[in-house]
């Protein structure tokens, strides 16, 4: 626990860095950081590193295999800390590829631009909350660690490893991403899985030789009727064939057909059932049909599953939040996952949705309300003096 003067003393200490907040922002929005963009997904890095530089903290970076790298800071605190370690959570990388959202539009209190809520704005006031408690004296002494990957909005599949030796025992997670309406708590995110179904037929011509084919785009139309039916009513499992194509003209049977699926689903099991039950199926179709299935791919994200530890550190945060005047109730399950689900399938109590209030992430009207991020970095602080 902290006194009332330490706290005080760290709280004054973000409203003096609360001025420095947009002109860093800017400097990494700036910079585009499409996650193919390796180059500048690691200049935003370094610039993010360059403002933690003067806090008592350690960096450890993992160099990326194709994609940028990724960032990890720790306190002094953080070795010998091990039964109270917390994590904070962020990315340096955006959806926008160069030259598609090139954006810095301030106006009054709506700051619109690439990465200012996904996932910047979050990172900025992570910055001021670590900056303050260091001018405090407070920082040095928690067992904390700040980890930025580079590939967060494509999965986080090379990044994992690392998030995940970091974060293992931890005994809670605070994740960055985006602010929701309301400033709502994000305790529970959907698994998410994507396989990739590759069928091969038998070429044939279609007035001649019909018979002698095997049409693949038939086989895998059949396959995909029984995988979208495996969607639960309550949409706890649901299954979409977002992409299909195959064949070469039609008067030929296709040798070649293929379809990409997304399926989410609340419990790590369901995520394993899909799998099997897609294997089931292109069993079956491949035994009646005479085509070969080749499935790729599997479970992404494990599901950010809604614990009790999990909403103890929700209900502990938002009372820091309301603190600040800002809201405090817990989010809806969220359809999309983040790498607090990579955390949470750890048994890492993790809670998401920290960043300034906003809305449009992943598009171009993608904006903050710039008057959250003082009372964001501020709720943060009064978490971790009491840490």
């Amino acid at each position: 626990m902290t006194d009332d003067a330490s706290l005080d003393a760290a709280l004054a200490a973000v409203d003096r860095r609360a001025a420095e907040m947009l002109p860093l922002l800017r400097r990494w929005v700036e910079v585009n950081s499409f996650t193919g963009n390796v180059d500048g997904v690691n200049e935003v890095g370094a610039r993010l590193a360059e403002a933690l530089a003067p806090l008592p903290l350690a960096l450890e970076r993992q160099p990326g295999d194709g994609t940028g790298d990724h960032l990890a800071w720790t306190t002094p605190a953080w070795r010998d800390g091990a039964a109270r370690r917390i994590v904070l959570v962020g990315h340096h990388d955006t959806v926008f590829p160069p030259g598609t959202f090139e954006a810095w539009d301030l106006d009054g209190d709506r700051l619109r631009g690439p990465g200012v809520l996904d996932m910047k704005g979050g990172l900025v006031t992570v910055w001021a909350a670590l900056a303050a408690l260091h001018d405090a004296g407070r920082l040095a002494a928690l067992p904390l660690a700040l980890v930025s990957v580079g590939d967060e909005e494509t999965g986080s599949l090379d990044s994992r490893p690392f998030l995940e030796r970091l974060g293992r025992g931890a005994a809670g997670a605070l994740v960055f991403e985006a602010g929701r309406v309301a400033d709502e708590i994000v305790v529970a995110r959907k698994g998410v899985g994507t396989v990739h179904v590759a069928v091969t037929g038998k070429a044939a011509h279609a007035g001649n030789d019909a018979r002698l084919g095997v049409n693949a785009i038939w086989a895998l139309a059949r396959f995909i009727d029984a995988a979208q039916q495996l969607g639960t009513e309550d949409g706890s499992v649901t299954v979409n064939v977002g992409t299909a194509r195959g064949g070469t003209s039609a008067n030929t049977v296709p040798a070649h057909a293929e379809c990409a699926i997304d399926f989410r689903f609340v419990r790590g099991t369901d995520g394993d059932d899909v799998l099997v039950q897609l294997d089931a199926i292109a069993r079956d179709v491949a035994a009646a049909s005479g085509a070969r299935f080749v499935l790729g791919g599997g479970v992404k994200r494990p599901p950010q599953e809604r614990t009790a530890a999990s909403a103890a550190l929700a209900a502990r945060y938002g009372a820091c939040a309301r603190a600040e005047g800002l809201g405090a109730g817990e989010a809806p399950l969220q359809g999309g996952g983040s790498d607090g689900n990579t955390l949470s399938a750890l048994g890492v109590p993790a809670i998401d949705g920290l960043g300034p209030r906003g809305k449009g992430y992943h598009t171009h009207d993608e904006h903050i309300e710039v008057s959250t991020l003082r009372p964001r970095a501020r709720a943060l602080v009064r978490l971790l003096a009491a840490w």
